[in-house]
């Protein structure tokens, strides 16, 4: 069983289940996209992927109901490109985030994915060691990658 902290309190018993995203999670990952990143994907975005994307799989991780992380990857062959993580605020720093990529890596593993890449922004430095931890390296810069001020991402990757 999962635990989680909120605001400094532990959360004794509490569940989170990590499954399949579903199109009547979409408001509520839209959401976590706004509060965590300067240019959110938007509800089409979502409907898109679920529905009009065939490469694309989600996982979102569920507390008491509420969808409070999730994780979206491309799938293509034999090569996953992760495209967004993210947790709820108040829920960060709870393992959540490290459990999201585990899934994903798990679900690469049983479609015999053989390399998962991703960009993070050069500055996110818990990001960036999360993903570390997992097994990813340095694999270059994208110049100017983020549009909202132009930051640089740092390309990691993983062999499976």
């Amino acid at each position: 069983m999962d635990t989680a902290t909120t605001e400094g309190k532990r959360l004794v018993n509490t569940t989170i289940e990590y499954r399949k995203m579903r199109v009547e999670d979409i408001p509520a990952v839209v959401g976590i996209e706004e509060e965590s990143f300067a240019t959110p994907w938007t509800e089409e975005v979502f409907a898109h992927e679920m529905n009009g994307n065939d490469y694309a799989h989600y996982i979102v991780a569920v507390q008491e109901d509420e969808v409070i992380g999730h994780c979206g990857m491309w799938v293509v062959l034999d090569e996953c490109h992760i495209t967004n993580v993210a947790v709820r605020k108040h829920m960060r720093g709870n393992g959540i985030g490290e459990a999201l990529m585990r899934k994903a890596i798990e679900l690469c593993k049983v479609n015999e994915v053989r390399l998962m890449t991703l960009e993070v922004r050069v500055s996110n430095e818990t990001a960036k060691n999360l993903y570390r931890k997992l097994g990813f390296q340095d694999g270059g810069i994208r110049k100017n990658y983020y549009t909202d001020d132009h930051e640089d991402a740092l390309v990691m990757w993983v062999e499976l």
